[in-house]
Parts: structure tokens; sequence; C-alpha cells
């Protein structure tokens, strides 16, 4: 019955696909479709099976226990074994494996998985060690002509997550995308496609998660139940069927095997994690020392000023415009003198002028560095200098060459660059970019040399055009960290730059759309991110430009940035009053430098995000084990790395009551250092009624939203480090290093931890063990809370000699409060939420009791 019912679905499928690829009469002829045979032979290798079908090759392999890879073929020849965005060493990565050879099916088993495929259809499915579906095809992959569709089954309660900055909710269920790099001025919430292609995505059920990665640059789409409400789909128009699945259980560990596959972004310079001052443009250069001034004598904390493309000459990269900055050199010096470091937009476009001394173009076109149209000319298309040709960033000597146009200007002082217009974006283009028949010439180590059309690379372009920079960068001044912004890339491009949600527009509704894009940028391995503080696109008013600057306090990249046209949108604007709101805003970022810092430091050895759905560090929350990212109540929340809950109205342009779920029930308000507490429900739910939604998550209560404050709260069990406030991260911090202590359930021994992370934020010194690690924990037992502040770990020198601890949440039967060292008394205060005393830090680890 398996073989005939299999066939009879087979026959459907084929006759069904058939005439829903067929099109008017007049309309060419479709491609053909076409459905691989069952398995006509196979063979177990000591990592996977190899499996023939007729005259189509598959190859299943585990790179680890948690890792399997792919690969389909309708030829004998498997794809080529090469790849943009996963690494050479995790794809040569393998495990032994145990053959599972049965009746029906053919297959292996790792320490975690098992893996199955129906000899008749070719169904895969793969399960954990305790039998849980971890994916299983839905039907036979289907070819319509060099196009393919891979079909997975999808229950009811699985959700999606990931694929980049794709609009809309966080969760991509009942969702479509097409992944084709995109300028997309003014997206809007339906907007598809946008910048970037990152085709990987989380399932998640009841709790388990794993991860999907489609290895493939070509114009892919998925599907996840828009189409079918029982399965979710992926493909591409051309190219090779090479995708991953690695499995959890956890979605943390998902997130850290995608990072192994595609790896981490590097730790970058603590500069850009600074308040980033920006617009479409600032000019002349008389108008960019008065920003800066302006900055410093508001005493609004700031790191970085950009230069948008107004600065160039003629708008030509890598060029300076005279008569608007005279003193070009001098100016970058007054402002690093300042403590600003500069970031100068630099678009991969090369304006074609010839005859001119415009050495880019020169040198580029001697040395034959850009793409070609099919006749081997070169590529002409306009963009911001008119026409412009376009280095082929698919040639290693055409990056190395790319990378060292920088050298006058990193050598001038700018600190960092920003590749826009990298989709690549074409202006006299019907479709806004390269035809698709141009021709970038492969010569890459780990690739055949070989040329492929703009289809093919066109995905993976943005990318390596930041990479060039990157490494160019990294050529010139080895021991400096770099720092590259991007606009579009694919997966694996977080090892080369930081990116932003492109040009947003000054809407609320934009503003509620930053962080689900931030949240699936940062589970896609774009841990550094952000979106234009009051929106890029037209003039935000007073209290939504307040309102961005507050949210945006707490993400990756805080940049304030609009285009040429609209209203002045610096933190003044508006007057003192929505000034004063916004400031207070960015001193709490940088008084939270250490604690972010440190997250910044994780996330480059983990890839896990600094910005975090709820369901990531709490996939347990709710009793059915749903994200509570789902529900409308926390759909606006995020964590702020694993400890701070950020909980800004779902609707924050309505001045409404509004919920705040918690992932746990044990918080404590940021501001206040009040202790949360879950509500007790005096009654019984009622047979036959809905549950109260409150009773459903661990606990809720409800805020009124003000314009000036915004909901921020600390897990309870977190031990927060906070430092003295200071107007650039150039400058040394004065006073003690302040550690905010919030024990856990005290029935539950009030244990709490933390750490800290600190290097000199600069040079690559850090990897060489200059730096500062310390860990802290706390307990109870005896009705004492024992404090131990770790020795501090590295060679890095601390800037502060003194500890000031606030421990919150305790309330000593004793109105006098003790603290002792090794038997010796500390003086300590003891206000309505808080117990304070100082302590000396001399490196070589402290305890303490507090009774």
């Amino acid at each position: 019955m398996r073989f005939a019912s299999s066939f009879f679905l087979r026959v459907v499928i084929v006759l069904s696909l058939a005439v829903s690829f067929a099109s008017a009469q007049q309309a060419p002829a479709p491609d053909p479709v076409f459905v691989l045979p069952g398995v006509t032979g196979f063979t177990s290798l000591p990592n996977g099976i190899d499996i023939r079908a007729g005259a189509a090759h598959e190859q299943i392999v585990a790179l680890r226990d948690d890792v399997v890879r792919i690969r389909v073929s309708r030829t004998e020849a498997l794809p080529e074994d090469a790849s943009w965005a996963v690494l050479a060493g995790a794809r040569a990565s393998r495990v032994p494996v145990t053959p599972l050879i049965r009746g029906s099916s053919i297959g292996f088993a790792t320490k975690q998985l098992r893996v199955a495929v129906d000899r008749t259809t070719l169904e895969l499915t793969i399960r954990d060690a305790d039998g849980n579906i971890v994916q299983q095809d839905a039907r036979p992959i289907v070819f319509h002509g060099d196009a393919f569709q891979i079909a997975k089954t999808m229950p009811l309660d699985e959700h999606f997550f990931g694929l980049g900055d794709k609009t809309g909710p966080l969760d991509r269920r009942d969702e479509a995308f097409t992944l084709w790099n995109t300028d997309s001025y003014r997206f809007q919430e339906s907007t598809d496609p946008i910048y970037k292609s990152i085709p990987f995505f989380i399932t998640y059920e009841a709790g388990r998660a794993a991860g999907v990665l489609l290895d493939n640059t070509w114009r892919s789409s998925f599907d996840f139940g828009k189409e079918s409400r029982d399965s979710y789909s992926f493909g591409a128009e051309n190219g090779p069927i090479d995708y991953y699945v690695f499995y959890g259980p956890t979605p943390k560990q998902v997130v850290k095997t995608y990072a192994w596959l595609t790896g981490t972004p590097p730790l970058p310079p603590l500069w850009s994690l600074g308040y980033q001052q920006s617009r479409y443009s600032y000019y002349p250069q008389s108008q960019v020392l008065e920003i800066a001034a302006h900055l410093r004598a508001d005493r609004i904390p700031a790191d970085a000023i950009y230069l948008d493309i107004d600065y160039q000459d003629h708008n030509r990269p890598f060029t300076v415009d005279q008569s608007r900055f005279p003193d070009f050199p001098g100016m970058i010096a007054k402002l690093n003198a300042d403590n600003f470091h500069v970031v100068a937009i630099t678009d991969l476009h090369i304006a074609k002028y010839p005859d001119h001394g415009y050495f880019p173009y020169d040198d580029g076109t001697a040395n034959d560095e850009f793409v070609k149209n099919p006749d081997g000319s070169v590529y002409t298309g306009v963009v911001w200098p008119g026409p412009s040709v376009f280095p082929d960033f698919t040639r290693r000597q055409s990056r190395v060459w790319w990378g060292k146009l920088y050298r006058n200007f990193y050598d001038m002082g700018i600190a960092g660059f920003w590749n826009d217009m990298n989709e690549p974006s074409i202006f006299d283009s019907p479709t806004k970019t390269m035809p698709l028949d141009v021709v970038h010439r492969i010569d890459e180590p780990g690739f055949r040399t070989r040329t492929a059309t703009h289809a093919e690379i066109h995905n993976v372009y943005g990318m390596e055009n930041s990479r060039a920079t990157f490494e160019g960068l990294l050529a010139l001044k080895p021991d400096v960290r770099p720092f590259v912004l991007t606009r579009a890339s694919y997966a694996g491009g977080q090892r080369y730059a930081a990116t932003w949600t492109g040009d947003n527009s000054s809407t609320w509704n934009h503003l509620r759309m930053t962080t689900p894009m931030l949240e699936n940028l940062g589970l896609s391995g774009f841990v550094f991110a952000g979106a234009d503080v009051g929106g890029y696109a037209g003039t935000p008013t007073p209290d939504l430009l307040t309102k961005w600057f507050e949210i945006a306090a707490f993400q990756p990249i805080d940049r304030d940035h609009t285009e040429k046209g609209s209203a002045m949108q610096e933190p003044w604007v508006s007057g003192p009053e929505q000034e004063a709101i916004r400031r207070r805003f960015i001193e709490t970022r940088y008084r939270l430098m250490p604690y972010f810092y440190t997250v910044a430091e994780e996330s480059s050895r983990t890839g896990l995000p600094i910005v975090r759905p709820l369901f990531l560090e709490f996939p347990d929350a709710a009793p059915d084990r749903h994200p509570l990212d789902d529900d409308l109540a926390a759909s606006a929340e995020f964590l702020f790395g694993p400890d701070l809950l950020i909980a800004p109205a779902p609707f924050s342009d309505l001045m409404d009551v509004y919920p705040v779920e918690f992932p746990s029930a044990d918080w404590y308000d940021f501001w206040t250092g009040e202790r949360i507490r879950k509500t007790q429900v005096h009654h019984p739910p009622v047979v036959g009624q809905p549950a109260n939604p409150a009773d459903q998550v661990p606990m809720q209560i409800s805020l009124h939203p003000e314009l000036a404050t915004l909901p921020v709260f600390v897990r309870a069990g977190t031990i927060l480090p906070m430092e003295p406030l200071v107007e650039s991260t150039n400058q040394t911090p004065q006073g003690p290093l302040t550690l905010r202590i919030y024990p856990g359930d005290p029935g539950e021994g009030a244990s709490c931890s933390g750490s800290l992370y600190l290097d000199d934020g600069k040079t690559m010194a850090y990897r060489r063990g200059d730096f500062l690690r310390m860990q802290f924990t706390c307990g109870m037992s005896d009705h004492e809370l024992h404090i131990h502040i770790g020795a501090h770990e590295g060679s890095y020198p601390a800037w502060w000699k003194e500890i000031h601890a606030e421990v919150y949440g305790l309330n000593p039967a004793s109105p006098a409060v003790h603290v002792e060292s090794n038997g010796r008394s500390i003086p300590a205060t003891r206000s309505a939420q808080s117990i304070d005393f100082t302590i000396v830090d001399d490196g070589k680890g402290i305890d303490l009791d507090l009774h």
C-alpha cells in the first residue's frame, strides 16, 4: 500500500503542478515539471548516506550530531561544495553515524538525530533522539525547469522566525517572502522584498527549536503557510539544492549553531555602541563642526558623526568637495580631538569619469576591476554620480583593490565607513538593479574559477562589497577594529559589517515595526543593527522623535538619521523639555555601557543577539510553550541582552492603559528598584469559560503610557554593572564601578549572577589576553546574603579603584544593616528600595556578607 499510495501521490503532484504552471493559451509553454524518482541505489557513508535516484543524486551528511547537510542534484554531479555563507571549516566537519536501513526507508542516526529517506518518494524525515519530528517533507522535491521547491509539514503550533529584517510581525507564520536585495525607499509593512537576503529561519514548536539554512544565492522564496495551511515551503529560481537542518532543542542553541556555520560578528570598536548623529547631509564643513559643538555644549553624550554623499565632489566616491569642505583633514582632526569618530559614506559605484584624474575609475579600468556586459564591455549604470561602473567583488583581487582605496581617508583619521546603495541600486534600470545577464568573474579561494551572471551573484554582491571594505581596512591597520555599516547583505555578512533597516519612515507604525525587524536580524546573525532614529523619510512629530530616542537607547546601533529636505532631527529640536527627555535616555545608554559591552563581547563569541525576543531566553514561559512574543500584549517588548526587559506600549501613539507580559514572575523596575510582584488570583477559573489571559503567563501588570518614561525591568537574579556618566566612550569614567544587585526569590536562595568584560575598545589587543573579565554571584543562607566579586581575569587594568554596590529587594528584619568582608565591617546605608555600600577593589576578589 505504501508503494501504491506514494505512486498515486506522485502522479497527482505532477499533474496538478503542470496545470498550476500553465498560463494563457497564447503564452509560451511552461518549463517541464520534474519530480525525483525513487531510490535506485545508495551507499552508507561514515558520516551519512549517498543516494542515487535514476540520474539524480542526493547526499545527506552529519556535520555534527545536531547538524545535517542535504545536497540534491537532478544530475549525477552534486552541486559545487563552495559557499559565500558557510565557513569552510564547518562544511568540512563530520561525525560518525550509525546506518539505519529498513524496508521502506534508508538513513542514519547520530547521537541526537534520526534521519530517514523514503525509498519510494525520497521524502526526508528528521527526528530527535526522543522521536519528536524535527522536520518532515510534506511532498517530494519538485523542479519546474531550473527552479525547485521543497515543502515541509507544518503543525498547527509551529512558529517561524528569521530571514533578517523582513517587515511584518516577528513570527513569519502565515506570511510569504521573496529574497532579492532591493532598494526599498519608504518601505511599508507589506513591502517585500527589501534590502537583505538571509535564507535562514528558526522553526519553533512547543518550546523546541530547529534551524534551516538554504545556501542558495539566487532569487528565492519562503512560504510559511500562506499558500497551504498545513505545510511550509522554500525554493529558488535556479542554483543548488544545498541546505542545512540543525536542532536545538533550545532556540539559543539554534542561534549558536547558525553562528558556527556562518560565523560570528567581530567585536566592534566601543565607540560604535555610543550615540551616533547623522543626516543626508551635513554640509558645509562649518555645519558639521556646529553640530558637534552643539552636542558637546548641551552635554549630550555622542561618539560619531556621519558624512553622507554631499561631502564628495559631485557624489564621486573617495573624493572631497573642496568648496564645501575647504579643510577636510583639519575638520577630521578637530572632530577627533573632541572625541567624535567620523563615519564617511563610500558607495560602491565608481563614477565613469575618464581623463579627469579620478583615480578609482582610471586605476580600476587599467586593472580590469569592473563587472562586464555579456559582450565583454564594462557595464555602466546610472547612480548618484551619473554613469557609473561597479567593482567585481566576486574576485579576490578586486576586493583587495577596493580596500586600498580607503588608505587616504583612513590615514586622515576617518574611523568608519558606510557602504550604501549596494543591493546594488541602479537608477536607470526598470528592475532598479543590474540586468540579470551582467557577468561576474568568480576568482575566489574555495570556488571553482568561472563566470556567473548577476542573477546568481545579486544577493551576495552587497555582502562582498562590505567584505572588501572590512578586509581592506584590516589590511591597512591590522591592529585596529574596523567599523563598516552596510545596507545590503547575505547570510554570513555579519562577519564583515553592522547594518541598519534602510530607508524607514517617520511614522508611529515604523517605530512599531523596528523591534521585530531588529529581533529577526539578531536571530539571523546581525546582532549589531539599528534603525534610523526618528525615521529617515519625512519629519517626525516631536513626541514621535522623543519616543524613538527612548527605545533606540536600548538597541545595538543608535543612529539618528534623516533625509534631505526633512526638518532637522537632532536631540535639541522641539525645545528644551523634549531635549531633556532624549538626553536622559542617551545618558542611560552610556551608564549601562559596561553591561552593553559585556553582552556585545558575548555576541562576538556566540552569535547570540543583543536585542532578543522573549522566547529566546524563556522558551518555556507559557503553559503551552508558545512564544510569548506572539501575544499582542508582549508584541512590542524585547530583551536588551539577557537581563533587561524593555516594555513600550504596543501602540506608542495611543495613551491607553496597556498590559505588560513578563516571561517569568520575578522582576525589578530598573528606574525605581521596586520589586514587581505577581498579582494573586482570588477566584478560581470557571469551568466552561475562557481563562483570564493574565493567568496564562507568569506575570502581567498594567501600565499607563507617558511621553517621558519607558518601562524597563531587570530580571531577578541579575547583577548589573554600570558606570559614571561620560560624554564619549573615549573618556575614562571618574568614580566607582556600580554593581546593581537584584537577588532572586529568597525562598529559592536569592541567587544572582553577573559578569563584566572590558578592554581598550579599539584594538585587537584583547585577542592577546589584554582584557579584563569579572564574575559576580550572590546567594542567601542563614538570613545572610553572601556576595562574591570575582578576581580580575586578564591583563587589562580597571579604570575604577572602588565598587559601589546597590542591593535591591531585601527587607532585613533589623533596621540596622551590617556588611562584612572577612570580619571587617563595611559602612552601609539603607533607603526605601536598596542597601548601598562602597568597597575597595584590589582585583583579587572580594567576599561579603550582608545581614
